[in-house]
C-alpha cells in the first residue's frame, strides 16, 4: 500500500521570492501574510536565491524573469530544477512584465504552476494564492500518486474526485491527470474513448493535443494529422502541435518533414536548448549546413549564464562553420573561415577554462588547415592522435573522422564511423536521429571522397576544359552533400546545357535538371541569376529534339 504524506500545513510553508524589484517583494509577503504564510525569504539577484536553496528547501517558488544581474529568471528556474532545488511538488509562478509569445512559449515549458503579469495588485494576488494552494491541498494524493507513477492508484483516486460535486471547478485538472495516466499506462484504446469524451465537453487545447498523440498511437495517423491541421491554428495548441507533429515524424523516420516542423517550433520557443540541438542534428542529417551554424549560435546564445553554458557550445559553432565553409567558394568562403579564427583565438582566450580541451581545439585546427589546403600542417596536428579507436565524445570523434577524410585517409575515416556505428545511443528521438545520421556518413564518405568545395573547384576546372560530363557527375555529387545549395543546382543546369546541345540529355539528367529548375524557383535567387536559369532553360528546351529520352 502506498504511504501517502500529508500535506504541510500553511504554517509551515517556505516561500522564496526572487525579483529586483523591492515592490514586488512588499505585495507577495503583504499577500502571504494576510494568508498565515510567515516563513517568507527574499532575494534580488540569482547568486543569493541559489544559496538559500543550499540550506532551505521551499515549498513555493515565485521567480522573475527580469532577475539581471547576474542571470534572467528563465536560466535560474531551469537550473533549480535541474539542481533539485524545485521538484514535481514545489509550486513555481513566474512573474514577467515581458509578455513577448517567445518567453510565454517557453516558459510554458517549464511548467510552472502559475504565471503572473507584472505590476502586480495585492487582491488578485491573493486570490491566486488562495486558489493555488487550496487546488494544492484538494488534490495533494492524486498529485502525489501520479508523480510517484502509480497511475492505477491515481485514476482511481481521479474517479472519486470527479464524484465529489465540491471538486467541480477542479474537474479539468483531474481529468487531465487521469486521460495522461491511462495513456502512460499504454491503455491507448481507453485514453481515446476517455479524451473523445473529454472532447465533448471541454475546448481546452490540452484535449485535442493528447487526443491527437492517442490516435497516433493507435497508428490512426490520416484522423490524427486532420486534428493536428487544427490545432495549429489554434494560438494556445500551435507549440504543442509542432512538437507533436516533430516526433510522429521522427518516430516514423521522415526526417526532412521533422526537421521542418522542428524549425517552426524553434522560431515559437528559440530559449530551448534541446529543441535547438534536435534542430542541428536534425540539419546535418538534411545536409542543410546553415541550418546546423543557426542552430548551433541559437544555442550558445540562449545558453548564456544557464546551467548549459559550456566552451563546448561554442566549439560546436566552429564546428558547423566548418561544415558550412566545405561547401561555399569565393569571398564567402573567405569570410567564414576568417569568423572561425577569431572564434578559436577567443575561445582559446580562456586558458584556465580550455585546458580541458586541447585535444579538441588541436582537432578542429586541422581541419580548418585542410580547409586552407594545408595538408601538412593538418598531418603534423593528427601526428600523435590514436588512429584505430574512439576516444572522446561523439562530435570529437566525428570531427577525427572528418579530418581523416579530408586528408584522403578514407579507410581510417570509414574505420572511426564504423565504430562510432557500434556505440549505444539508446532508444531517444535523438538518438534515431543521430544514428541515421552516423549510416548516411558511412555511405557518403565511401562514395564521395571530397567536399562539396573541393567537387565544385575540379567540376569547375572540367568545366573550363569543356569536359561536361565529368563536370556534371561532379556536382551531382557536390550536391548529394548539399542539396539545397542554390549555386550548386545552378552550376548544374549550366553544364547540362552543354550537354543538351552536344548530345542531348539522357532520362537520369533530364531529372536532375527538372528537380534543380523546381527547387531554383522557388529559391531566393538574385534578378541576374534567375534571368540565367531561365536562359538555361530555353536553351535545353530548344534542344528537346536531340534528347535520349523516349516519348510516349
Amino acid at each position: 500500500m502506498l504511504a501517502i504524506p500529508d500535506k504541510k500545513a500553511l504554517q509551515e510553508f517556505n516561500v522564496l521570492i526572487i525579483d529586483e524589484q523591492s515592490f514586488a517583494h512588499d505585495v507577495i509577503k503583504s499577500a502571504l501574510k494576510d494568508l498565515g504564510v510567515d516563513n517568507v525569504k527574499s532575494a534580488q539577484n540569482a547568486f543569493y536565491a541559489l544559496s538559500l536553496c543550499e540550506t532551505i528547501s521551499f515549498d513555493m517558488v515565485l521567480i522573475a524573469f527580469d532577475v539581471k544581474s547576474d542571470k534572467d529568471g528563465f536560466n535560474l528556474l531551469e537550473e533549480m530544477k535541474f539542481k533539485g532545488f524545485i521538484t514535481k511538488t514545489t509550486i513555481v509562478i513566474f512573474l514577467s512584465s515581458n509578455t513577448s509569445a517567445d518567453l510565454v512559449n517557453c516558459v510554458v515549458e517549464l511548467q510552472p504552476n502559475d504565471f503572473w503579469v507584472k505590476p502586480l495588485d495585492k487582491s488578485k494576488v491573493e486570490k491566486r494564492i488562495r486558489h493555488i494552494l487550496d487546488f494544492e491541498q484538494k488534490l495533494h494524493k492524486l498529485h502525489y500518486c501520479f508523480d510517484q507513477e502509480k497511475y492505477n492508484t491515481a485514476i482511481y483516486l481521479a474517479q472519486r474526485h470527479l464524484a465529489d460535486q465540491s471538486l467541480k471547478n477542479y474537474h479539468p485538472q483531474i481529468n487531465r491527470l487521469m486521460g495522461k495516466s491511462l495513456f502512460l499506462m499504454h491503455e491507448y484504446t481507453e485514453a481515446e474513448t476517455f479524451y473523445r469524451y473529454l472532447s465533448e465537453m471541454y475546448k481546452f487545447a490540452w484535449v485535442y493535443v493528447e487526443l491527437a498523440r492517442t490516435l497516433f498511437s493507435l497508428q490512426k495517423n490520416t484522423e490524427a494529422m486532420t486534428l493536428i491541421d487544427t490545432l495549429l491554428k489554434r494560438d494556445d495548441a500551435r507549440f504543442s502541435a509542432f512538437d507533436l507533429l516533430a516526433e510522429h515524424y521522427i518516430a516514423n523516420e521522415n526526417f526532412a518533414k521533422a526537421y521542418e516542423i522542428i524549425k517552426q517550433a524553434c522560431e515559437l520557443a528559440p530559449r530551448n536548448i534541446e529543441r535547438n540541438k534536435k534542430c542541428w542534428n536534425l540539419a546535418r542529417l538534411n545536409h542543410d549546413r546553415m541550418g546546423q551554424y543557426t542552430a548551433t549560435r541559437n544555442m550558445a546564445k540562449y545558453a548564456k549564464n544557464s546551467i548549459h553554458d559550456s566552451p563546448e557550445l561554442t566549439l560546436n559553432i566552429i564546428r558547423a562553420g566548418l561544415d558550412l565553409a566545405t561547401a561555399l567558394t569565393g569571398q564567402d568562403a573567405q569570410t567564414m573561415v576568417s569568423k572561425i579564427e577569431k572564434d578559436i583565438v577567443a575561445l582559446e582566450s580562456n586558458k584556465p577554462q580550455m585546458q580541458a580541451f586541447n585535444s579538441q581545439i588541436n582537432i578542429i585546427r586541422a581541419r580548418l588547415c585542410n580547409l586552407k589546403q594545408d595538408k601538412k600542417g593538418a598531418e603534423n596536428l593528427m601526428k600523435d592522435k590514436l588512429k584505430d579507436q574512439t576516444n572522446g565524445s561523439f562530435e570529437d570523434n566525428l570531427d577525427k573522422m572528418k579530418v581523416y577524410h579530408e586528408l584522403g585517409e578514407r579507410e581510417q575515416s570509414i574505420a572511426l564511423l564504423e565504430q562510432m556505428n557500434i556505440d549505444k545511443l539508446g532508444h531517444s528521438f535523438t538518438a534515431k536521429v543521430l544514428s541515421q545520421y552516423l549510416e548516411q556518413e558511412t555511405v557518403e564518405r565511401k562514395e564521395i571522397q571530397f567536399s562539396p568545395k573541393e567537387l565544385i573547384e575540379m567540376a569547375s576546372a572540367h568545366y573550363k576544359g569543356r569536359r561536361y560530363t565529368p563536370a556534371y557527375e561532379l556536382l551531382s555529387q557536390a550536391l548529394t552533400l548539399s542539396p539545397k545549395n542554390a549555386h550548386i543546382m545552378l552550376s548544374i543546369v549550366k553544364v547540362l546545357v552543354f550537354i543538351a546541345e552536344l548530345e542531348g540529355l539522357d532520362e537520369e539528367q533530364q531529372n536532375t535538371k527538372d528537380a534543380c529548375a523546381n527547387l531554383l524557383k522557388t529559391s531566393n535567387l538574385s534578378d541576374l541569376h534567375r534571368d540565367e536559369l531561365n536562359n538555361y532553360l530555353l536553351r535545353i528546351q530548344a534542344t528537346a529534339p536531340l534528347s535520349k529520352i523516349v516519348s510516349h
